[in-house]
C-alpha cells in the first residue's frame, strides 16, 4: 500500500503532523488487565473527575433531563443498526418512526415537511444556503446575521469556500440592524439567514426579515439552535420562513461531550424536491393495509449521484428515533411546559444576577433561556472565580466576539434549580 500511494514508511503518513508535538518516547502503558481489575481501575479513574456543581453553560449544547426510558427504548437492537432502510418489506418499524419524527418536526417548526434527518444543526444551515443557491439557479449571495451561530457560520465558510458569496450584516444591539440588511440585499441574494433565537438568546420579530428577503426573490431560512424555544414561540413557518432548520440535542439526546447530534431540516411543500436528505411516506400495499417507504431519497449514495442535492452520507437516524421517543414521552403539553420552566428561570436568573451590581444585562430585547451579561471585568477572570465558588457561570463570548472581552452568555434550563441561581448571585457578589 505504502508503494501504492509514494510513501517511504508509514511514518510518512504523519508528516502533516508538526514535529514538535511528536514524541518518539516509548508510551507508559500498564500491562493488560482481566475484567474485574480493568472495571476497578476504570471506577477510580472517573471518580477523581471533578467539576462545578452547577452548570450555567448553552452556546448551542443544552443540558435538559432525559427520561430513563428514552434510551432505553432508543437502545433497543430493533434500532440500533447502521442500515438504510431501502428494503420497506424487512424496514416496517424504522420507516415508521422516522415518518413520526418528520410529523412531529413538522408541527413544532410549523413547516409542510422535514427530512429524516440531518447531520448537525450547522451542516443542515450549510445544505439549506446551498438549497436556496439551488433554486435562486444564477443568485450565489448568501446574506446572514451576525447573530447566527458563530459554528455554524463557519461550517457555512467552509462549505461555501470562503467568504466571497458570504455577507454578514451587523447586529449591533443584539438583533439584525434592518438598514444594514436592506443595503446587503440585491437581486444577487438566494438567501437571508436570521437566527431564532440568535446566539445571544434573544427572540427576534423576524417576520419583517422575512417580508425584506422576498421583496428581492430571496428566500428566508431560519436557524434554530434551541428547538424547546418552540414550544411557546411562533414557528418559523407561520412569519414567513421557506427553510427552517435547527439542532435536536435538545430532544432527548446526552451531551457527551459535543455529540452525537441531530440536524433538523424542515421546508415547504413547494421546496421538498430541492431538499437534502431523504423523506419518508406513508401509504398502504396491496392488501390495503398501513405500509411505509422512503418517499424521496436524493443523497449521492442513491441514484441522482453528481446531482444530489446533498453530499453529506451521514443521517442521524437513531438521534432522531431518540428525539421521536423523547417527544412522543413529553406531549404536546408537556413540551410547552419545558419551555416555559426554561423561559421562567432563565428570567428569574437575569433578575437576580443583575441585582448583585457586579454585572448588567447587556441587551434589552427578550429572551429564552439564554442571556447575555456584561461584567465589570475580563469575562475569563470571572468565570474562573466563580468556577472556585463551584459555578461553572456560562461561556465568554469573546471568543467569537473580540470586542465583548467582558460579557458571557449564560444559560439556565429546567435542570437548574433555585438554590443554583441563587448561587450563582451569591458567588457573584463575593468576586
Amino acid at each position: 500500500m505504502l508503494s501504492v500511494i509514494a510513501a517511504k514508511s508509514v511514518t510518512d503518513l504523519f508528516s502533516h503532523i508538526p514535529q514538535e508535538i511528536r514524541t518518539d518516547a516509548e508510551l507508559n502503558l500498564s500491562a493488560g488487565m482481566d475484567e474485574i481489575d480493568l472495571t476497578r481501575n476504570l471506577s477510580k479513574l472517573a471518580s477523581s473527575n471533578k467539576g462545578p456543581s452547577a452548570s450555567f453553560l448553552g452556546a448551542g449544547a443544552y443540558r435538559h433531563y432525559v427520561p430513563a426510558c428514552v434510551s432505553e427504548l432508543a437502545s433497543r437492537t430493533e434500532f440500533v443498526t447502521p442500515y438504510t432502510p431501502y428494503q420497506p418489506e424487512i424496514s416496517q418499524g424504522t420507516l415508521q418512526v422516522l415518518f413520526e419524527y418528520q410529523t412531529m418536526i413538522a408541527r413544532i417548526f410549523g413547516m409542510d415537511v422535514s427530512n429524516a434527518s440531518h447531520y448537525s444543526g450547522a451542516t443542515a444551515l450549510a445544505d439549506a444556503c446551498l438549497m436556496a443557491r439551488r433554486i435562486g439557479k444564477k443568485k450565489t449571495k448568501i446574506v446572514i446575521a451576525d447573530t447566527v451561530h458563530p459554528q455554524y457560520r463557519d461550517v457555512l465558510k467552509t462549505v461555501l469556500c470562503g467568504n466571497e458569496d458570504l455577507t454578514t450584516v451587523p447586529c449591533p444591539n443584539g438583533i439584525i440592524d434592518q438598514k444594514a440588511l436592506a443595503e446587503a440585499l440585491d437581486e444577487n441574494v438566494a438567501a437571508v439567514v436570521a437566527g431564532y433565537p440568535n446566539f445571544f438568546g434573544i427572540v427576534e420579530d423576524l417576520k419583517n426579515v422575512g417580508e425584506m428577503a422576498h421583496s428581492k426573490g430571496s428566500l428566508f431560512i431560519t436557524a434554530t439552535p434551541e428547538p424547546m424555544a418552540l414550544g411557546i414561540l411562533t414557528p418559523p413557518g407561520e412569519f414567513g420562513a421557506d427553510i427552517a432548520v435547527g439542532e435536536g440535542l435538545s430532544f432527548g439526546l446526552p451531551l457527551s461531550f459535543g455529540g452525537p447530534t441531530l440536524g433538523i431540516f424542515t421546508t415547504t411543500e413547494k421546496l421538498v424536491r430541492n431538499m437534502p436528505g431523504r423523506v419518508c411516506g406513508k401509504t398502504v400495499d396491496a392488501l390495503q393495509r398501513t405500509a411505509y417507504t422512503l418517499t424521496l431519497s436524493t443523497r449521492e449514495q442513491h441514484i441522482r449521484r453528481e446531482k444530489a442535492t446533498s453530499n453529506i452520507c451521514s443521517n442521524q437516524a437513531l438521534c432522531a428515533t431518540t428525539a421521536t421517543i423523547y417527544l412522543s414521552l413529553i406531549g404536546r403539553e408537556g413540551f410547552k411546559n419545558l419551555s416555559l420552566q426554561n423561559a421562567s428561570k432563565a428570567g428569574y436568573a437575569a433578575k437576580t444576577i443583575t441585582k448583585t451590581g457586579k454585572a448588567r444585562l447587556a441587551f434589552k430585547n427578550p429572551f429564552f433561556n439564554e442571556f447575555v451579561i456584561e461584567c465589570e471585568t475580563n469575562a475569563r477572570d470571572v468565570l474562573e472565580k466563580l468556577s472556585s465558588h463551584d459555578v461553572s457561570g456560562g461561556v465568554a463570548l469573546s471568543s467569537w466576539y473580540p470586542d465583548m472581552k467582558n460579557h458571557i452568555l449564560v444559560c439556565v434550563t429546567e435542570m437548574n434549580t433555585k438554590d443554583e441561581i441563587d448561587l450563582y448571585s451569591d458567588a457573584l457578589t463575593r468576586l
